[in-house]
């Protein structure tokens, strides 16, 4: 291994490093550098690698290792500054974090790192992660296409269910994604039903990131100018997530929650209920102008809580002020979501007590699907590919198979 990389009169070409506060904590990764690579890379500290980078020979390399726990975090900015350095000298980026925040791995990925792996590494990761940064551009490979499980039929009316935490933190986009998955390979035999999720928090939206899809200025056009929006339009605005499961990203840039009105949101509701026939909505966790109109087209808007105040608190104020408003607040789910397992007598009382002090039902129980889930969506795949038999999944499966079961049921009788 190359200790480190000389700034000047570098004998052996070198054609990528790792960039950390001490690569000796990154053991793992430092095996499978020698793996991959041999003797052409190096490694570099944030502050050589800020030097490194002023540099044109840094142009080179073809890739870098960025890797950090959470002991990095109080070093955001630094390490944002690194990446933002290494894409200007055309560099790739391949970020390693171990026990990192959501949050801060949001930031990080925002700012165009090509592909993300967990620490501890997994078998073949890196391997795969290198050859990935050779093939083709994946917003080319992920293009929304018609498919017979997306192709409009004439009438179609699809239902909505927007999704929006009571609290933050209560796991609403994580929810969001997997019960679009769900629905999306619900049916056993015959055609599946055509499912888009629709990410409506235009600062910080997940769902891109949970399902590893990238975010395109198509979208930003197409919001600014809702009123020229035909079907095609609507449609080269969506990305594809193994072909099965459509998907309209946040913004690339952080927007305003008001950049859209409640006209430019009804015109969009109204576009995606006549293409497919489940529109899930990843909300925004603040209560916004168009909030209303959400609510109104919907068939039901599911609310993840968590056993604790806080929760029980913003339930009451959402009640009043849905009442206040005369909005129809009986068409909110509340589901629990990290709920007590099933022998916890004293947690089974709590949550009785807290659903009839709040006048609510409570009707899912989301269990806590633990490191799992946080890997999954670290990752962009969603649990039935990650953690088949996860706790979580499973009860998500179950919701999804009710839900499709209940909407058959309903078309049967309408016909």
């Amino acid at each position: 291994m190359a200790s480190e990389i000389a700034l000047h009169d570098e004998p052996a070409p070198l054609v990528a490093c790792t960039i950390s506060r001490d690569v000796q904590n990154f053991d793992l990764l430092i095996e499978d550098m020698e793996a991959e690579l041999g003797e052409a890379w190096g490694d570099l500290s944030f502050e050589d690698a800020r030097q490194f980078f002023r540099q044109p020979e840094s142009g080179g390399l073809k890739f870098v290792a960025v890797a950090i726990d959470h002991q990095d975090e109080g070093m955001l900015a630094v390490i944002a500054d690194l990446i933002k350095s290494a894409k200007t000298q055309s560099v790739k980026v391949i970020l390693i974090a171990d026990d990192v925040s959501p949050m801060a791995l949001h930031q990080l990925l925002q700012l165009g790192a090509e592909d993300f792996i967990p620490y501890p590494i997994p078998e073949n990761a890196l391997k795969d992660a290198i050859a990935r940064l050779d093939a083709p551009q994946k917003v080319a490979a992920v293009d929304f296409v018609e498919t017979p499980a997306s192709r409009s039929k004439p009438e179609a009316n699809g239902v909505i269910f927007p999704v929006q935490s009571v609290a933050g933190g209560a796991g609403a986009t994580t929810f969001a994604v997997n019960l679009a998955w769900e629905l999306a390979n619900v049916e056993k035999k015959g055609p599946q039903p055509r499912v888009l999720i629709i990410d409506f928090n235009l600062q910080y939206g997940s769902v891109s990131t949970y399902l590893d899809l990238p975010r395109r200025e198509v979208v930003y056009e197409l919001l600014s100018a809702t009123d020229m929006m035909d079907e095609d339009a609507f449609k080269q605005a969506l990305l594809s997530f193994d072909d099965k499961l459509a998907v309209f990203t946040a913004p690339p840039d952080p927007l305003p929650l008001d950049f859209i009105d409640s006209a430019d949101v009804e015109r969009i509701l109204e576009m995606a209920a006549s293409q497919f026939d489940y529109v899930i909505v990843d909300m925004p966790s603040t209560l916004v102008q168009w909030t209303e109109v959400v609510l109104n087209a919907a068939d039901i808007f599911f609310a993840p809580f968590e056993l604790d105040l806080r929760s029980a608190q913003n339930i009451l104020r959402l009640r009043s002020a849905m009442r206040a408003e005369e909005l129809p607040f009986e068409k909110f789910r509340f589901i629990l979501n990290r709920a007590p397992k099933g022998m916890d007598l004293s947690a089974k009382a709590r949550i009785k007590r807290m659903a009839e002090n709040l006048e609510i039902g409570i009707e899912v129980q989301l269990p806590d699907g633990g490191r799992p889930v946080r890997d999954a969506c670290d990752q962009g795949q969603p649990l039935a590919v990650e953690a088949t038999k996860n706790p979580l999944r499973k009860e998500i499966m179950k919701l999804a198979t009710q839900i499709h079961a209940l909407q058959g049921e309903q078309l049967e009788a309408a016909e």
